[in-house]
């Protein structure tokens, strides 16, 4: 399925799928892709689907524009492991068919053939040692003139521009094989990668010119294969490279003349594969041409030069991957760990109010036996916030909007909270106003977030001399409803701000899963709202939960909108 996953910028390591036709991307949290940066414009760009596995992106008029690839463009076709840059954000596209398994041959066979026979068809050979950069560069104009395809250097930046255009591998070879033929008069090619398992090349893509019988299948000697990987040198190998030879031969004449060209692949770290590609004409052809050959050295330096930029794309794609592969595993490590060290402390308290429990009833004793229960009790709330916080930031979902009286949503969240408060000698006082509009919000995910940041504020104002928190319900004059829960605890410091909303980020000790708050911004999120915070240190908190009164599709309706 296609997506954009975010490799720069607030929203870095965050997956967008794109499942429907048309997504708008932009700063305003009604866009379904939302992008939290200052650059970005309201609805700044839209990604369309236009047909089975093709995509554009249209800029929306946006202040600061939309770029691919580092162009700045209006409308364009985007390709998997298109780079898509908004304001100080990047974000990677996926999306095309999926890539083709590397264990089909793609109509490529590796054959074995008589050693010296085959070595004796290589009219030439060399490597990318064998004529250094530096002298490509030196090559001056008269050399150009003279030279049949002299157009190295613009060859070098060609294939340092295709291969910059995308981190998926089947898409890069793809690219790869046709900027070959846009250089080289061939009829087929295919490129071969090694095995990771098996050590061995495989066949992993092919093309024909258009023209060519595609069904045919091609042939490549082990031998000549052999010879490459060996002594990592490009070879342009032809079945009548000797006059005595093409006299003896009756199979050429009446099989034609084929004429190859192979090369290895070499990355930094070692071999990646091998590039393949060969035409065939026919005797009478090839007697009419005087004998002249379809392919020359320049052709084979100028395959050298494309397989040498292809294994190093493919390496840099290879390293892409384990990145993100270790990022992902050190996510979970993370994640398992803390979970684990949450549990860990909640069946602790279980099981100390279970003995409680135990012994009550062994001194027939009401008291610890109640004492021992409510420890239990609190404890499964404990373990049932937990699991519930973890379902509500994993899963991605829509919410289900519908008209509520979100008075009754916090009235219940009141009651769940009182008893604690009680407990605790807190004052919670709750402003239910008589007269206030029906909302547009999914209930259930509203009261959890509701309740996470009551939670929280009754934590903060523990010890205090007077602890309060006070609930307040508004409708502000921008036409959202905003929910201010104020305590008067310690506070929080400036740059504890920031991380607050971070997963796993908590200042409660034992007590705190750091799940609360990120669940409750990603609820007010999907909500097309926010969360905001205003804390001074020993004075107070509050936090303030908005988000639209009306319905997303109303919402939507304003168009394109600039940073102002």
């Amino acid at each position: 399925m296609a997506s954009l996953y975010v490799i720069r910028g607030k929203n870095q390591g965050r997956h967008f799928v794109l499942r429907n036709d048309a997504m708008t991307l932009g700063r305003d949290a009604a866009n379904p892709i939302h992008v939290q940066d200052t650059e970005v414009s309201r609805r700044h760009a839209e990604i369309r689907e236009l047909g089975v596995n093709e995509y554009q992106l249209t800029d929306l008029g946006s202040s600061n524009g939309t770029f691919v690839n580092g162009a700045r463009i209006e409308t364009a076709t985007i390709r998997s492991g298109d780079r898509i840059q908004v304001g100080k954000t990047l974000m990677i596209f996926t999306g095309g068919p999926e890539p083709v398994s590397p264990s089909s041959n793609h109509g490529v066979d590796i054959i074995r053939q008589v050693k010296n026979a085959e070595l004796s068809s290589i009219r030439s050979s060399l490597t990318f040692s064998a004529r250094p950069p530096a002298e490509i560069r030196a090559t001056t104009a008269d050399d150009q003139k003279s030279s049949p395809n002299s157009n190295q250097w613009q060859l070098l930046y060609q294939a340092s521009q295709t291969i910059r255009r995308t981190l998926d591998v089947d898409q890069l070879l793809t690219q790869i094989l046709e900027l070959i033929f846009n250089s080289v008069q061939c009829d087929r090619g295919c490129i071969m990668l090694v095995d990771e398992e098996s050590e061995q090349l495989q066949p992993a893509a092919r093309k024909n010119r258009k023209g060519a019988r595609s069904a045919d299948r091609i042939e490549i000697s082990k031998t000549i294969l052999d010879y490459v990987i060996e002594h990592r040198e490009g070879v342009l190998t032809s079945n009548a490279c000797e006059d005595q030879r093409w006299d003896a031969a009756a199979s050429i004449v009446q099989a034609g003349i084929r004429e190859a060209l192979c090369v290895p692949m070499q990355g930094r770290y070692g071999l990646v594969g091998a590039i393949y590609v060969d035409t065939t004409r026919s005797a009478g052809q090839y007697v009419d041409s005087g004998n002249a050959h379809c392919f020359n050295e320049e052709h084979l330096q100028m395959m050298i030069i494309i397989a040498q930029q292809a294994a190093l794309a493919i390496e840099d794609t290879s390293y892409y991957r384990a990145v993100v592969q270790s990022e992902r595993l050190a996510t979970m490590g993370q994640t398992i760990a803390t979970l684990s060290h949450h549990i860990k402390n909640i069946l602790q308290g279980i099981r100390g109010g279970s003995y409680l429990v135990e012994e009550g009833l062994k001194q027939n004793s009401f008291d610890v036996v109640q004492r021992g229960w409510r420890i239990v009790e609190r404890n499964q709330e404990r373990i049932s916030a937990l699991v519930m916080d973890m379902l509500s930031f994993s899963k991605e979902r829509q919410p289900h909007l519908e008209a509520c009286d979100i008075r009754e949503t916090i009235q219940d969240v009141v009651e769940l909270m009182q008893t604690r408060a009680t407990e605790q000698g807190i004052d919670l006082v709750w402003d239910a106003p008589d007269d206030f509009p029906r909302v547009y919000c999914d209930a259930e995910g509203m009261h959890r977030a509701i309740l996470n940041v009551v939670g929280n504020a009754l934590d903060a104002v523990e010890g205090r001399d007077t602890p309060q928190v006070h609930i307040e319900l508004q409708r502000r004059a921008d036409d959202q409803v905003a929910i201010s829960i104020r305590d008067n605890g310690t506070g929080i410091a400036t740059d504890d701000i920031r991380k607050i909303f971070s997963v796993f980020e908590s200042r409660k000790g034992n007590r705190g899963t750091g799940l609360g708050l990120p669940v409750s911004q990603k609820i007010l999120r999907e909500h097309r709202g926010d969360i905001d915070v205003e804390s001074q240190l020993d004075v107070g908190t509050t936090f303030t939960l908005h988000w639209p009164i009306k319905g997303p599709s109303e919402a939507l309706d304003s168009g394109p909108a600039t940073i102002g």
